[in-house]
């Protein structure tokens, strides 16, 4: 796939790590045809998870979708689990190494990185998959202060936050972020951040293999480092984790959304896990909705929150989690126990969906499905085919899935399902890898960087 590809001189600045210390040496990116460089045009930004506070996935002013090929490569030393983020003329990437790198948008250059934690290998975590843990969340740029901000995980039980000059990786904020479940060796950051009102919204769950004593929470950090900061913890005697890949969803109302696994009570009354959650931009909790059979997907671990959930501009939501039940459900009114508006037998879903209209596109394990929520009721349209299974996005007349198990790219037909184009970037990518569009270019976080592939 990358025979003929050109070596690119990666120019960086090396700016320096948390110890004032200039980070390692510099990888190399690869470039097959560099695009010219200019003025940021419309469509190209991509500053959060899914684009937008809401996460729909949905970017306008970009060029039709065509054929595909690989634009360059960052190696960049270790694996890339969010998406990379694009501001103007600089990609973001957040490693598990705990670097975080800007990269050139047209030729994939390293123009500066910036070390902003200690990685802790396999070997040191009660449980998990990832080796070694760092950065593992989808950074969030701020346009109020100019930074973007990252989560590291620092040593066995440190959890960091990092606000980053985006001209230059300078490191402006760093905050230790306390565990609110006072287990931080058994918390990990896996929810993409969000930023909202002046604070940082940061949500947690357990490792891989849900070990230990863990409850999930999401923290609230002023943007400026300093000041109070708020939580708030599931009430769950354990696990009830807030770890899928979106992370937090804000409403346009401040409103913010999240959605909990399972959790440690096997019987009433209900413990507030395998639920959706409804906070204030102060992290109060008021409204939660949880399915009848809580307790039985509490037991057998059958997590409603392996999605984010999937917030439509009519004030619905739909939520799907492991048991593969499809929930509607009233944004404003979340209804309790039971209290959804309909609910259908979908799919066993993880990661995040796209939305566009009253359609939500979900990440199903058997093949992206598009489902439709119009009048209060849950049709599916069509279901993609089993392998483009991965979190979608929508952009350029395309809906946009990288697959995690056979690093393909997919463009897909977003009102039929049927692959239109489609393009290997890695032998491997990353667990609930989703990319990030910009301009003409589809972003895709890999095991080893950063692939950017022409086409959208």
């Amino acid at each position: 796939m990358l025979a003929g590809a050109a070596l690119v001189t990666a120019g960086c600045s090396s700016s320096p790590g948390p110890g004032g210390q200039p980070a390692s040496a510099v990888p190399t990116a690869t470039a097959t045809s560099p695009a010219p460089s200019g003025a940021a045009r419309a469509g190209t930004d991509w500053p959060t998870y899914h684009q937008n506070p809401q996460r729909t996935g949905a970017i306008s002013g970009l060029p039709a979708a065509g054929s595909l090929r690989l634009a360059w490569t960052a190696s960049l030393g270790g694996e890339v689990a969010g998406q990379p983020l694009v501001i103007g003329g600089t990609v973001v990437a957040a490693t598990e190494t705990d670097r975080v790198y800007g990269l050139s948008r047209t030729t994939g250059a390293v123009l500066w990185h910036t070390s902003v934690g200690t990685p802790v290998p396999l070997s040191q975590q009660p449980c998990g998959n990832l080796d070694p843990l760092g950065v593992t969340s989808t950074p969030v740029y701020d346009q109020a202060s100019g930074l973007v901000y990252v989560v590291a995980q620092d040593g066995r039980t440190r959890h960091v936050l990092a606000g980053l000059r985006l001209s230059d990786g300078r490191v402006m904020v760093r905050r230790d972020i306390p565990a609110p479940d006072h287990q931080a060796a058994y918390d990990q950051q896996r929810a993409a951040l969000a930023v909202a009102g002046g604070y940082v919204y940061v949500a947690f769950g357990g490792h891989y293999g849900d070990c230990g004593p863990y409850t999930g929470s999401v923290v609230a950090v002023p943007v400026s480092g300093h000041g109070t900061i708020l939580s708030y913890v599931v009430p769950t005697p354990k696990q009830g984790g807030i770890w899928a890949a979106p992370g937090p969803v804000v409403a346009p109302s401040g409103t913010i959304y999240v959605a909990a696994g399972n959790g440690g009570r096997f019987a009433p009354p209900f413990d507030g896990a395998d639920s959706v959650i409804a906070l204030t931009p102060r992290l109060r909790r008021t409204a939660v909705f949880a399915p009848t059979r809580w307790a039985t997907d509490n037991r057998d671990d059958l997590d409603l929150g392996t999605t984010s959930p999937a917030l439509l501009a009519d004030g619905q939501i739909l939520q799907v989690g492991k048991s593969g039940i499809g929930y509607l459900l009233d944004a404003a009114h979340l209804g309790g126990v039971g209290g959804q508006v309909a609910e259908r037998s979908l799919c066993v879903a993880f990661g995040g969906s796209a939305v566009s209209g009253s359609t939500v596109y979900v990440p199903c394990l058997t093949g992206v499905m598009a489902v439709d929520t119009a009048g209060g009721q849950l049709r599916t349209r069509w279901k993609a085919p089993a392998q483009v299974s991965g979190s979608p996005v929508l952009g350029g007349g395309a809906l946009w899935v990288a697959g995690p198990g056979n690093g393909v790219l997919y463009e897909v037909n977003p009102a039929t399902g049927a692959i239109r184009h489609q393009l290997p970037v890695a032998a491997r990518l990353p667990d609930f890898v989703s990319p990030a569009l910009s301009g003409g270019l589809v972003l895709i976080g890999t095991t080893t960087g950063v692939s950017a592939v022409s086409g959208a």
